[in-house]
């Protein structure tokens, strides 16, 4: 959420941030009702202070013997527009407050400016794209082929968009997730947290999933809960409404949680095999900051996501997004895209941003600076460290051979149990059996 005081001292400076996300006179409104509210509440403190003054006649006219009955009656009267007006001014907050919660983040300095990915400005590579001898299959044939995605039975169970991992499917999946946890906790420091994987709605909110995104989310009938979109949510949101010490900062979180997105108008994009899917397994990092330090944070959470793929050894690049592709709630972010060969191009794997102050705003996060001054409103950094599915799908798009197999990357191989092949052999032992 944006400061108001920050808009109401600096409206041009401000529009001009929103005019850049390609949000024109977003102000405007906001501006108007902020008017009439200040007018209020300068109104009702006359009326306020009339009150007080006249009470005090009422009572010196009580002890002279005069009548106060006629100045008691405009003290009722008062009373009655007084609570009129509070009745009104609560009615302007709220619908300011949602104004605040609909307008973006504002873009930091370095951002390019644009309206679309066409405008995002690639940093850096890693790797070379892979070539092949052979023509190269598709992750979603492969596992197919090999029997260890299945497609047909997961729309039997929930409909389109979903997978059933199969026998060293499922395997390499929980390989990935674990050995993302490890290189996070172990060698990049972070706290493994297990959060829950439904939170209510004010969770949402402070995040900025909520109110924005609504159609994107799975609530929960008849409660005002809803299905995580990412472990964002819950690992933030577990210092809402809390003030730490400086000492405890930086807070480094990292969790595995399954994640669950309507995708709502994406219709047509990425939906087949598990690149984009209504549910799929993510590895989160999530930091809490001071905003002195909540840049290098950026490029520290940028760099722990990259090296999971680098030691896949997976080839991928890192793109700084412009103005029309940032999410809502980031001033400025990171994408890591890896080398897809059925695509013929990189594709996200990975979002890293850095949010500042405006995800603490909605949530409340605050620290306390160890010199005890001022409290202040803490940053928050989130990325994908990184999401598992797609990750999956480079291994077997990049690692596939022309007898049909995918060779499993040495670093998880001991998360395999030695295995360092899928092939049709050792796939189809360890699968559920095909229809009959």
């Amino acid at each position: 959420m944006l400061d108001a005081k920050l808009i109401r001292a600096n409206p041009d400076i401000i529009e001009t941030h929103l005019q850049k996300r390609n949000l024109s006179g977003g102000l405007d409104k906001f501006l108007a009702l902020d008017e009439q509210r200040r007018n209020i509440i300068a109104h009702v403190e006359e009326l306020k202070n009339y009150r007080n003054t006249s009470s005090i006649e009422v009572g010196r006219m009580k002890k002279t013997g005069q009548n106060p009955e006629e100045l008691m009656g405009k003290i009722r009267n008062i009373g009655a527009e007084i609570k009129a007006l509070d009745d009104d001014l609560k009615k302007l907050e709220e619908e300011i407050e949602s104004i605040l919660l609909s307008l973006p983040n504002l873009p930091h300095e370095s951002v390019p400016v644009g309206k679309s990915e066409e405008e995002n400005v690639e940093v850096r590579k890693w790797g070379e794209p892979s070539k092949f001898d052979f023509e190269p299959l598709a992750h979603w044939d492969i596992g197919v082929n090999l029997d260890i995605l299945d497609f047909s039975r997961a729309a039997k169970l929930s409909g389109t968009r979903f997978t059933v991992y199969k026998g060293l499917g499922a395997r390499l999946e929980r390989a990935v997730i674990n050995f993302f946890l490890d290189i996070h906790t172990q060698q990049h420091k972070y706290k493994e947290i297990l959060p829950p994987f439904m939170v209510t709605a004010d969770c949402m909110l402070g995040t900025g999933q909520l109110p924005k995104f609504a159609e994107d989310m799975f609530k929960i009938q008849g409660r005002e809960m809803y299905m995580i979109p990412t472990a964002e949510v819950p690992l933030t949101n577990l210092y809402r409404e809390e003030i730490v010490e400086e000492s405890q900062l930086p807070i480094y979180l990292t969790a595995y949680t399954p994640c669950f997105r309507a995708e709502a108008g994406s219709h047509g994009r990425d939906t087949r095999g598990i690149i984009r899917q209504h549910q799929f397994n993510k590895v989160e990092l999530v930091k809490i900051v001071k905003p002195e330090d909540s840049y290098e944070e950026l490029e520290k959470l940028t760099n722990d996501a990259e090296t999971v793929l680098q030691l896949l050894e997976l080839p991928y690049r890192v793109v700084l997004l412009s103005t029309g592709d940032m999410g809502f709630s980031a001033a400025k972010t990171y994408d890591l895209e890896v080398w897809m060969p059925s695509y013929n191009e990189y594709k996200e794997i990975s979002s890293c941003s850095n949010c500042e102050d405006f995800q603490a705003r909605r949530a409340s996060i605050r620290y306390r600076p160890a010199a005890k001054g001022k409290v202040q409103y803490a940053h928050t950094l989130n990325g994908s460290g990184v999401a598992i599915g797609r990750t999956v799908a480079a291994i077997m798009e990049n690692y596939q051979q022309a007898d049909g197999s995918v060779i499993i990357p040495k670093v998880l191989q001991p998360y395999m149990g030695g295995i360092t092949r899928i092939n049709a052999e050792n796939s189809s032992n360890m699968a559920i059996d095909k229809a009959r």
